[in-house]
């Protein structure tokens, strides 16, 4: 039942800031502000300029919000505004460099870790990502965009994000072992 509650209330929220209303607007973002800063902290490492572009995405969702057409979820297309301005903000700032050659997928990363690492350790080892590899994983890993996807929104070709997701991955697993190395040895 609160589901149909939560509904009809976003659905009216949603009317009401058409409308330019406010209070409306205020109730979305602090609604949904808090999982979207999240996102963009996925992608842009420092909280400041996260803030900032979680702060342009959600002008844009009221500038657009005549867009969304109640198909899907409204959180769901809100994410989506929020990755593509993560990616423009770093376009913009030159600091995605995308390269496509690899060194023969010579050793398969697999995911046999046992894991006994916090989350905020696993945050910071995706932090440490080049900013192309972390990107490419946060699509395709959290976000779940499929490699064309990707390709598309990046500009770039399926194998080059097949590549990222590659290094991303073989870098992660590098940092976890090195971590579960250091745990094992003190303790």
């Amino acid at each position: 039942m609160s589901k149909v509650i939560k509904i009809n209330k976003e659905s009216y929220l949603i009317k009401q800031s058409l409308l330019k209303d406010r209070k409306a607007q205020k109730c979305l973002f602090d609604t949904y502000s808090p999982k979207m800063l999240g996102l963009c902290t996925y992608y842009i490492k420092d909280l400041q300029q996260s803030e900032e572009v979680m702060l342009n995405g959600f002008f844009k969702v009221f500038t657009k919000l005549n867009q969304y057409s109640n198909k899907g979820s409204f959180e769901g297309w809100i994410r989506k505004i929020m990755v593509f301005e993560c990616i423009s903000y770093l376009r913009k700032k030159k600091q995605i460099i995308f390269t496509d050659n690899i060194e023969q997928f010579d050793t398969v990363v697999e995911n046999d870790i046992e894991l006994s690492i916090a989350v905020e350790d696993l945050q910071n080892y995706i932090n440490e990502l080049p900013e192309s590899c972390r990107m490419v994983f946060n699509m395709y890993v959290i976000e779940g965009y499929k490699h064309t996807e990707i390709a598309e929104i990046l500009e770039v070709t399926v194998g080059t994000t097949k590549t990222q997701l590659y290094r991303a991955r073989k870098a992660l697993k590098e940092m976890i072992s090195l971590h579960q190395k250091k745990y094992y040895e003190t303790t």
